[in-house]
Order: C-alpha cells, then sequence, then structure tokens
C-alpha cells in the first residue's frame, strides 16, 4: 500500500479545491442551527428512560457516508495516476567468475571464524556491488565443478556462496583444475571484458591439469586471472587430522602457500596478485578489484501513467449507495 501511494499523483490536482465544501458538510450537518426533526408526540414514555438502541447511537453517524461519497468522488476528479517506471539499461558488460578453494585448510583459524567463512563474506559483498555483470561460481579442492553458471541473477549466486562447505569434494588444492573449470565457462562469452578471481590458500598438489597450461589457456582466450591468497604469515591453527566422526582435530602449522604461482598466473593474464592476511585486507582487495573492473552504464528511465480514478468512484457510488438503503431500511424516518 506505501508503495502503490508513493507512485500515485494527480494529473488535475486543483479539484482538491473541492475539498473546501467537506468542513462544510459537517459543519451544516453537526453544528448548524438546522430545523428540528420530525417528532411524534407520546402519552407517557417513563418506561423508556435510560434505553439507546444501537440505531440510535449509530443514525448521527449516517451522514458520514454521504461526506465520504464526496471525498471519493474529489479525488476521482483530480485524475489519481498511478507512475509506472522503465529502466532500459545500456551496458558493456563484465563476465566474471569466482573460483574459490574448498579444500581443508580453508578452516584455519587466523581468521575468524576461519578463512572459508569471510572468504564467502567478503566474496557476497562483492557480488551484490556488480549490479549489471553476470557472474559465476566455481569450486575446486582434490576436484573441480561449477557451482553456479554466469548469471545475472545475483541472489542465486550468494546463495550458493552461503551454502560452499569444506567436505564437499575430495580433499585437496586443484588449483589447475579450478582454473581450467572457470576458463571453459568464460571462453564462449561475448562480454567486452572477462576476469576470473580465484582464491586459494594452498599450493597445487591435486588435479590432471597443471595451472600454468590453464593459465596459457585463460590468457588465449583474453580472460584475466586476479589471484589472492588467504592466509597469514607463519603458522595458524589449522586442521591437521581427522577423527572417526568426521570431526577435524587443529593444531598451529606453517601456512603454505605458492605465491610465486599465483604472481605468474597473474602477471601472464594481465592482471594483479593480491596477500589477504585478514578480513580488511581481503575487503580492500575486492574493493581494488571492484574499481579495476568498472562497468560503463547509460541508463534511460521511462515513465508512463495509468489511470486509477475508476476505484475511487466505485468506493464513492458504493458508499453512496449505502447511505440510501440504510435510510430506506433500518434507519428509515418519518417526513
Amino acid at each position: 500500500m506505501i508503495q502503490y501511494l508513493s507512485n500515485l499523483h494527480f494529473a488535475s490536482p486543483w479539484w482538491f479545491l473541492g475539498l473546501l465544501i467537506i468542513p462544510l458538510m459537517i459543519w451544516w450537518q453537526y453544528f448548524s442551527s438546522k430545523s428540528k426533526e420530525t417528532t411524534v408526540t407520546l402519552s407517557d414514555i417513563s418506561g423508556l428512560d435510560g434505553i439507546i438502541s444501537w440505531k440510535e447511537k449509530v443514525y448521527p453517524w449516517l451522514p458520514l457516508l454521504t461526506i465520504g461519497a464526496i471525498l471519493m468522488f474529489i479525488i476521482a476528479m483530480a485524475r489519481p495516476q498511478l507512475s509506472l517506471s522503465e529502466e532500459k539499461v545500456k551496458a558493456d558488460g563484465i563476465d566474471i567468475m569466482l573460483v574459490m578453494d574448498l579444500s581443508s585448510s580453508m578452516l584455519s583459524k587466523d581468521f575468524d571464524p576461519d578463512r572459508l567463512e569471510v572468504s564467502k563474506m567478503v566474496a557476497k559483498e562483492f557480488v551484490e556491488k556488480r549490479v549489471h555483470d553476470r557472474i559465476g561460481l566455481v569450486v575446486f579442492a582434490g576436484e573441480a565443478f561449477t557451482q553456479c553458471p554466469l548469471t545475472t541473477d545475483h541472489n542465486i549466486v550468494t546463495d550458493f556462496l552461503s551454502g560452499l562447505q569444506v567436505g564437499m569434494l575430495e580433499d585437496g588444492t586443484a588449483i589447475g583444475m579450478g582454473l581450467a573449470t572457470a576458463v571453459n565457462r568464460l571462453k564462449d562469452s561475448k562480454a567486452k571484458s572477462k576476469i576470473i578471481i580465484l582464491l586459494t590458500d594452498g599450493v597445487n598438489n591435486a588435479g590432471y591439469i597443471n595451472p600454468n597450461t590453464a593459465a596459457e589457456i585463460a590468457k588465449k582466450y583474453d580472460v584475466k586471472v586476479y589471484t589472492i591468497a588467504v592466509g597469514t604469515m607463519g603458522q595458524a591453527l589449522s586442521p591437521v587430522n581427522r577423527r572417526s566422526d568426521g570431526q577435524y582435530m587443529f593444531a598451529m602449522a606453517s601456512v603454505e602457500i605458492d605465491t610465486e604461482l599465483l604472481k605468474h598466473i597473474s602477471q601472464m593474464t594481465d592482471a594483479k596478485y593480491f596477500r589477504a592476511v585478514d578480513r580488511a585486507s581481503l575487503e580492500d582487495i575486492y574493493a581494488e578489484i571492484d574499481r579495476l573492473e568498472k562497468t560503463e552504464i547509460e541508463v534511460n528511465v521511462y515513465k508512463r501513467y495509468k489511470d486509477e480514478y475508476r476505484l475511487f468512484l466505485l468506493i464513492g457510488f458504493g458508499l453512496v449507495m449505502m447511505s440510501w438503503v440504510l435510510s430506506k431500511t433500518i434507519f428509515r424516518t418519518l417526513s
């Protein structure tokens, strides 16, 4: 209702001058010295003392139906119209594939609560800013697959990001597989710019595609690969083993990230390498990528109007009919 009223405007607002008659009608009905109502003289009404029926209570308010009807007619004459906006967007779109590491080391506690949760939250914030871009999601551990193909429905992407968990894939770090899977999703894209944001915290130790080979394929298809190494310097509380019930056992372990490989992939594809050591630095990295990969947007807004006076006319006629029916039936008076 609030949204409806906020989009309502009036083509002939001068008709609202007619509202000045409403206070006059109320004054005439309730405060003027009108001629007395027709009365009936009874020989004795002592037995009726203190008895007030619901009709007697309601009757004085009956003229409000007529007043309300006139109010509706005035609003209808002012021609209420609903403003409907149409937005046409002309954009040089960017296709973006997010490539997220789901290896067990992403549960390390050097980020609060862990690397994966922070990476998911910051990635979602990035996705929400890229209003007019197509975005997809690839995940990898010991293998890789497309979690979400390129789409402009960013709610789907953020939903998939929220649902990511370590253990969805066989453990390991197949960087080459993750990168190649993302490139395969972008190679036939007609977008003016194609980028991959590859986030990992480890060293390539699984998969049958070499990361350098995947980077060469990306370069061939003009795909820029921004790489992000997630993890503090030195040691971090990390998963080192797994119990029989599936729960991870944590201990201090050295943070090992193949930064040279990630730098090489980014340099080969004319992009940039980043290192995130906490949430703030990761947010800064995504903000920089957001600035580097801006989309030129041209927005044209068109407005059209839909007349809504019929609704107010119907309400007005309904009030008139209700007043007439009540005055001829339940509240019929002697004249």
